[in-house]
């Protein structure tokens, strides 16, 4: 045997006995680890002896580079948080609906908010009209995050937030309400999305000037590090990259840039890396290739685990672990014959959790329709149920670990990825890359190609372009937003101006403006105009007196 091959063997009996340790000392739920036949299966399947490759590329769960998972007894220890996107209407209507979740058995929760909201609109500013509530909860005001969790106590419930352009301004609302129900901040578990990048690539969703957008995110960055330690401070999304028509390739490449950037400007800001870096997190979508998301999703952890550690200098294990929510493809559903939305819902669903997901979101059958009904998130959450309880598959970690196919696929995914890290470095980083529009012409040429194999029936979607219901008649049933929401939303920001100090809001809302441009940090001035019942699209207009907006050049 070679001195190289030697050296391999020792290192996997090393490798083995440490995680026969963490697996041993990281404990099992309690459940019955057996098949639908009695027969026991191992928590782990591994080689006897590894290939030359084995140390470097897989290893063991819980280990460096975390291609087979973060933790080393994954979901035989703990399952995936079942966290269902949910919001509309009012706040008063969503509060019940995440009620009603919980009731059912849901893990954790996560704010829908509305169109309004996510450009950084009161609901009575011209431009929100016939759009509050429609698409999410509309929240104005401090007022409103009281109302969306009366009832909750937020030291007990992790709350993740769909928000990114006024992200800093709701995470003000809600360190606000947390302090209200006396929960201290270092107790508050949850993630803010806060990645504003792929707005500019992808879902269009800004305010402010890229490099402004910057600033503002490192502040959120810098804050939450220091006084909200377990709070994940940045989900670097390439949800809503892929739901623009990106490859596999192309989200996990692009995503990880922008987590990338964000490390890049909080280390220029003076954070050390290992006391922010475990907080961040990602947000991945499951399309509809069951094996290459698989893929996708390994390749993820291992590429970040290497440039953490060898680019970035990241000395602390936590750093280098990427931590990721999956929601399954949105645009993967179909209006027609929507109740076979359930069938590719649950095949994304399981890509998710053999992938080693942390959480999960699965889609409702009716969102190319409307917001869900009450039964069809139900039915979507019974979905997380069956694959937790029913298949057997989260009784094994990475049960597909070691497949040829799937170890290919990992490593295709990786090179691509590594390529596209190339092609941006030398366009000068994330930021130049973005303002000459690379990103939004790589996904627009992905998007084309898709589209235009469905039209040419060389990819067949069920339903759209074969297996087709001629004279079909939806009969689900349908949740329909009135203008209800928008008349209550108004009135109550006309009591709320006329019962508040307008002096001291005006005040803090003047220092809200002098932070944004004396370049302390924005947090506290933000809370503090939010306690004075300072509205969103008040704070927002405040900090646009100094950054201005943000107009996208043309993408031809």
């Amino acid at each position: 045997m070679s001195s190289n091959g030697k050296q391999q063997l020792e290192l996997f009996s090393e490798s083995e006995a440490l995680w026969k340790k963490e697996s041993s000392s990281d404990g099992e739920r309690k459940y019955n680890f057996e098949t639908v036949s009695g027969e026991e299966v191992d928590l782990l399947y591994y080689p006897e002896k590894p290939n030359g490759e084995f140390m470097e590329k897989i290893s063991f769960p819980g280990q460096y580079p975390y291609t087979r998972g973060i933790h080393a007894n994954m979901y035989r220890g703990r399952l995936w948080t079942m966290r269902q996107f949910s919001g509309f209407g009012t706040p008063k209507e969503t509060n019940e609906r995440y009620h009603f979740l919980m009731k059912e058995g849901q893990m954790g929760l996560s704010v829908a908010y509305d169109m309004p909201t996510l450009m950084g609109y009161d609901a009575d500013h011209p431009i929100s009209e016939g759009e509050v509530g429609r698409c999410g909860v509309s929240v104005c005001s401090l007022k409103d995050m009281e109302t969306l969790f009366h009832g909750i106590n937020l030291g007990d419930v992790s709350v993740s937030q769909t928000i990114n352009g006024p992200s800093i301004v709701l995470l003000a609302f809600y360190i606000a309400v947390a302090e209200e129900q006396g929960v201290p901040l270092k107790d508050l578990r949850g993630t803010l999305q806060n990645d504003i990048l792929k707005e500019f690539t992808a879902q269009k969703e800004w305010i402010y000037p890229p490099r402004d957008h910057m600033r503002i995110i490192t502040d959120t960055i810098e804050f939450c590090t220091y006084e909200m330690p377990q709070f994940n401070t940045v989900s670097v999304s390439g949800y809503h990259i892929r739901e623009a028509g990106s490859t596999a390739a192309q989200e996990l490449a692009f995503t990880l840039l922008d987590g990338f950037c964000y490390v890049e400007h909080a280390i220029e800001r003076g954070i050390d890396i290992d006391k922010f870096a475990p907080r961040l997190s990602f947000f991945f979508n499951s399309h509809l290739d069951f094996l290459e998301e698989i893929a996708k999703f390994r390749a993820a952890r291992r590429i970040w685990a290497r440039h953490m550690k060898d680019k970035y200098g990241a000395k602390d294990p936590r750093s280098w672990k990427l931590r990721f929510h999956t929601q399954t493809a949105g645009c993967s559903l179909t209006a027609q014959q929507p109740e076979i939305n359930i069938a590719r819902t649950a095949f994304q669903a399981m890509a998710g959790v053999l992938g080693g997901t942390q959480s999960l979101h699965t889609n409702s059958m009716d969102e190319t329709l409307a917001l869900p009904s009450e039964k069809a998130a139900e039915i979507a959450l019974r979905t997380q149920q069956i694959i937790a309880y029913e298949t057997g598959v989260p009784n094994v970690v990475d049960p597909l670990g070691g497949s040829w196919y799937i170890e290919s696929l990992t490593d295709e995914l990786e090179k691509e990825a590594e390529e596209y890290f190339e092609k941006v470095e030398k366009m000068g980083g994330v930021i130049p890359a973005l303002e000459e529009g690379f990103f939004q012409r790589e996904i627009a040429r992905s998007a084309f190609e898709y589209e235009k194999k469905i039209n040419e029936n060389s990819r067949i979607v069920v339903g759209v372009n074969d297996f087709v219901k001629d004279d079909e008649e939806i009969e689900i049933p349908i949740l329909e937003i009135g203008l209800e929401a928008e008349e209550k939303q108004k009135k109550k920001l006309t009591e709320l101006r006329d019962r508040r100090n307008q002096v001291k809001v005006d005040t803090a809302l003047k220092r809200v403006e002098e932070t944004s441009r004396d370049g302390a940090n924005l947090v506290p001035p933000i809370v503090a105009a939010a306690k004075e019942l300072a509205t969103m699209g008040e704070i927002v207009d405040a900090m646009k007196t100094v950054f201005g907006e943000w107009t996208e050049t043309p993408v031809v």
